[in-house]
């Protein structure tokens, strides 16, 4: 039978096989395992709060995996611990991850002072598997400095992660001309840090005027925090290049939110939002859960699919069931 307050106390210990337990724990479905999460993230939220939260996106190709390889063995380097949970694809078979980030930092993967969490997205809008920010505290929890979260890099939609880190990152790679119109304006609004990645051999020139179209854009745009100019740099995952001015970025930000009182409010918010997150997605488990309901799903989803009813009213005629 498991014990939390014992997998509690491992995991402020630094357990690291308490620590994947824990996170194994949260993103369960199990009734008994949800009951026995929240046990234990009310025990380590008092150990919570201290780690610099980054969100990292970008479109497939852009090299996220080699990006946050190569930026955390820089944080390593400075005598910093590091946390990466990569949320990858999921197959829609087995709803297990497709990609499998942690066999792409095989070297990041060795270290001591650095732990890999891939978990499958489920095909979440926003690129973030749904328990993402459990198993984040939990990371905070454990003790690390830095928690960085690499999303599935879909599209618009890629803005999810804002919602739950304090920096966000858009990564992106050398382009010119109409293919910067590939990645969207709102999703470049969400940005505090833009990096253009890959600058390097053939690429240089590319990434360099990249990185200069990009800067000329964010002044345009409204950034997050006041207390925070959005910065445009470049980088080479692959030369280990840039990764100073980028993990000085990362410090000054948290830095000047912080001194400002933007981070209080920011994670205040955040977490108003995970509230009510919550409450949406229990209550739509509750509902599917319902005998009654199930039975009557079915016949109405029928009705829905030829045509006879709008989903409207299904929709309607579910809610006053399930709410009596």
């Amino acid at each position: 039978m498991l014990d939390v307050a014992v997998l509690a106390e491992r995991v402020v210990a630094g357990d690291r096989r308490a620590l994947a337990r824990a996170i194994t724990l949260v993103e369960s479905t199990r009734s008994d395992h949800r009951k026995a999460a929240t046990e234990l993230l009310n025990r380590l939220m008092p150990a919570t709060g201290g780690a610099v939260r980054v969100g990292i996106s970008g479109a497939p190709g852009a090299g996220k995996s080699t990006f946050i390889e190569a930026l955390g063995m820089h944080v390593i380097g400075d005598a910093r611990e590091v946390a990466v949970l990569a949320v990858d694809p999921s197959s829609q078979r087995s709803g297990g991850s497709i990609l499998g980030d942690k066999t792409r930092m095989e070297e990041l993967s060795r270290e001591s002072k650095a732990f890999i969490r891939p978990s499958p997205s489920g095909g979440t809008l926003g690129g973030v598997a749904r328990r993402t920010r459990e198993a984040m505290f939990i990371c905070e929890a454990a003790g690390f400095d830095l928690v960085l979260i690499e999303t599935v890099g879909v599209g618009q939609s890629e803005v999810a992660v804002a919602a739950m880190v304090d920096m966000f990152v858009l990564l992106l790679s050398p382009a010119a001309g109409d293919e910067l119109q590939g990645v969207k304006r709102g999703i470049v609004e969400l940005a505090d840090l833009v990096v253009v990645n890959k600058c390097d051999g053939d690429l240089v020139a590319a990434a360099t005027r990249t990185a200069a179209d990009y800067a000329n854009a964010v002044h345009f745009l409204r950034p997050r925090s006041s207390s925070w100019q959005v910065g445009v740099v470049t980088a080479s995952a692959i030369e280990r290049r840039g990764f100073d001015e980028i993990w000085e970025a990362v410090k000054s930000h948290r830095d000047a939110i912080a001194k400002a009182g933007d981070l209080e409010v920011l994670r205040a918010e955040q977490n108003c939002s995970w509230l009510w997150s919550e409450v949406t997605d229990g209550l739509v488990e509750r509902l599917r859960g319902d005998e009654e309901i199930s039975q009557m799903l079915a016949s109405l989803e029928t009705a829905v699919r030829s045509g006879s009813i709008p989903p409207t009213t299904a929709a309607q005629q579910i809610l006053a069931k399930f709410l009596g």
